[in-house]
């Protein structure tokens, strides 16, 4: 367990504001496409026994309001979603009941982020039950498919005339996960074969507004690496147009790269982790408005007995 200290804990959190979006009109605001970000969701572990004797609904119950608010809401989904056990040999192993799947769905849950490094925590069959829960509960998954090609395809969010495509992938090797070619995965892509999809889809859909939402970076650091700065820039480079970030567990900077909107990482939603920079989080709100602008505004949340809490 690593300890933080007291100045780590201000200088990241001092990164992180909630701005006002009461600026905006009315009618601007009809006119734009909002898109909800949170951070890492366990749904096994210490969760697991609220979620059975509370529900998923008490889980997400002070963030249900903001949820339904925006356009969409994109979780990164930290656990399997299976009823059957096959666990592969890796240190931690999670799983979430699949009834939990149209549950996230009440709550206002529209896509979940597949591309992570606990998906795959029931194997093979666990991954594609994942895939199938969330279809049938009417949840888009993103970065699954049974080729590269498919993984990298992003799910498309429109409302009017807006229109935002959201990539997922993951950026680091998972313990004692093998992916082979046509079996269904989720998406490891290299820096190149990322940032390519990327530029590709820029020139077909030069009106679309690109989202990329990324596993990444180290475990508990307050500051991305510069494996982290040096993908963002790619990616800017590339034209997307954001960039959501997660693994690291803890909140890491906003930062602007040539027009781009980088968060590094949200750190966790709905987790069991005790250190206090662990339990501090936030929601980001992406704005898609008609003059091909992007703005943001953040929700800061503390985690209390593991729920994101106002």
């Amino acid at each position: 367990m690593k300890w933080f200290s007291i100045a780590l804990v201000v200088s990241c959190w001092t990164f992180f504001f909630l701005s006002c979006s009461s600026s905006s009109s009315d009618g601007e605001e009809e006119e734009s496409l909002c898109i909800l970000f949170t951070g890492d969701v366990l749904l096994d572990r210490g969760v697991r026994p609220i979620a059975e004797t509370r529900g998923i609904g008490y889980l997400f119950g002070q963030v249900e309001p903001y949820f339904r608010r925006a356009d969409a809401v994109v979780i990164n989904l930290e656990t399997p979603i299976t009823d059957t056990l096959s666990p592969i040999n890796k240190k931690y192993i999670f799983r979430a009941d699949s009834r939990w799947a149209s549950d996230l769905r009440h709550v206002g849950v529209t896509h979940a982020a597949m591309a992570n490094n606990h998906t795959v925590d029931q194997g093979l069959h666990g991954l594609q039950d994942t895939y199938r829960h969330l279809t049938e509960a009417g949840i888009i998954p993103i970065g699954y498919g049974t080729s590269m090609e498919q993984q990298l395809e992003p799910a498309v969010i429109t409302k009017g005339e807006e229109r935002v495509a959201i990539f997922n992938a993951i950026t680091m090797p998972i313990e004692n996960w093998h992916h082979t070619d046509d079996c269904p995965g989720i998406c490891q892509p290299s820096a190149d074969q990322l940032t390519d999809a990327i530029r590709r889809y820029h020139i077909s859909w030069p009106n679309t507004r690109i989202v990329v939402v990324l596993h990444w970076g180290v475990e508990f650091q307050t500051q991305p690496s510069i494996g982290q700065h040096m993908l963002a820039a790619k990616l800017s480079e590339a034209g997307a147009d954001a960039i959501i970030g997660h693994h690291p567990h803890v909140l890491q900077p906003i930062d602007t790269i040539n027009g781009t909107l980088v968060f590094y990482s949200l750190g966790n939603f709905v987790f069991d982790q005790r250190p206090p920079l662990t339990q501090r989080t936030m929601m980001v709100n992406l704005h898609f408005h008609p003059d091909a602008s992007v703005t943001y505004d953040t929700i800061p949340v503390q985690i209390k007995q593991n729920r994101p809490a106002l």
